[in-house]
């Protein structure tokens, strides 16, 4: 059972409320300052993970390595981007990380169309979309609409600083297909694999957010069928995947009981993030609490499917609710993502003894 922690600069949540968390064991760590492309220095990664070993948990997941977008198109610089991820994979080794979390997903990360909307029954606030909200608006408009309506945070992908040359970046994606993206995931995959396989590193691919394309963007990683595409391009136990049940929930044609039973059963999940999710209506849902009667995911049978497929995954709570009068990042406050680990791990313990 771990925790994503951003770093003690950029997160509310410190060490030690998440050391105080029930068998919470250790984190899946971010270094949230570092842009797609770059190398994670060792010096970097020593003072991240000592901190993380000061406060009695371990470190053994990675999340957000990013991809630079030269690898995803298949053009400009991508060869020496890939140099420096094969680096950052050795570094990381070095220091006891066993599974980095990435996604192949263009531009930018999940999406959504409010970072705090009040849920009427309770007065909480969570994440919330809804695609008859993007209609006329273009990825400008939603980035500037949701910094100014969820208390100044932005999506991730979506930092400002980013925002000059999104309209560049989206115009060369026209002329990228789904199929051109897998040739240009294979040729990373091809050269990155090898170096895992030496370094004891699984790559944990995270489905699309929400589980289709957005603004026109190929997106190639939602569902059973995509998945099993992305498998076959390497064949490979470091090539493995990182099931996150709300993103796959986020479609209603998924079966997330049955894709984690699929990949957990040929040793393709490396680890998990478990969340739920409601729907409001088509292509429109927020997030609730972990809860299975809050949300549309009977929590006991993904935990079950968990338990007798691919029982020794590292696993989280995701994305919270605001409760309790907190403030902070969107989806990564305490309090409702502690509930969701209480949760997660009394269902395990019911299905342990069952």
């Amino acid at each position: 059972m771990t925790f994503r922690w951003f770093g003690e600069k950029s997160d509310t949540v410190s060490l030690k409320n998440i050391k105080q968390i029930p068998a919470m064991t250790g984190l899946m760590g971010f270094l949230d300052y570092k842009a797609a492309g770059e190398v994670w220095e060792k010096s970097e990664i020593a003072e991240y993970i000592g901190k993380v070993h000061e406060a009695g948990l371990e470190c053994e997941v990675i999340e957000s390595v990013n991809i630079h977008e030269d690898i995803k198109m298949g053009s400009g610089n991508r060869d020496e981007y890939i140099e420096n991820y094969k680096t950052t994979i050795r570094n990381l080794a070095e220091y006891g990380v066993k599974v980095i979390v990435y996604n192949f997903m263009p531009v930018f990360d999940w999406l959504r169309t409010d970072l705090a909307r009040e849920i009427p029954e309770d007065g909480s606030n969570s994440l919330y979309f809804d695609e008859a909200e993007l209609e006329g608006m273009g990825p400008l408009d939603i980035v500037k609409r949701t910094a100014t309506q969820s208390g100044g945070f932005s999506l991730p992908g979506w930092e400002p600083e980013r925002m000059a040359e999104l309209e560049t970046t989206l115009k060369k994606y026209e002329s990228i297909t789904a199929d051109d993206l897998r040739v240009n995931y294979k040729y990373f995959l091809d050269a990155i694999i090898p170096v895992c396989e030496e370094a004891g590193i699984k790559m944990a691919c995270h489905p699309d957010d929400p589980a289709w394309p957005i603004f026109g963007l190929p997106r190639i990683a939602h569902s059973l069928k995509c998945f099993e595409k992305i498998i076959s391009l390497h064949n490979s136990p470091s090539h493995a995947l990182c099931l996150c049940t709300g993103s796959l929930a986020s479609s209603i044609d998924n079966d997330v009981v049955a894709i984690i039973r699929h990949f957990g059963k040929i040793n393709r999940v490396a680890c998990m993030h478990i969340r739920n999710v409601k729907h409001l209506g088509h292509r429109k849902f927020r997030e609730s609490s972990h809860l299975s009667t809050d949300g549309d995911l009977d929590m006991y049978e993904v935990v079950k499917a968990v338990y007798e497929t691919c029982p020794l995954v590292y696993v989280r709570p995701d994305h919270g609710r605001m409760i309790w009068g907190e403030t902070g990042r969107p989806g990564y406050g305490l309090y409702d993502r502690a509930l969701g680990a209480a949760y997660l791990n009394g269902l395990w313990e019911a299905i342990c003894k069952e």
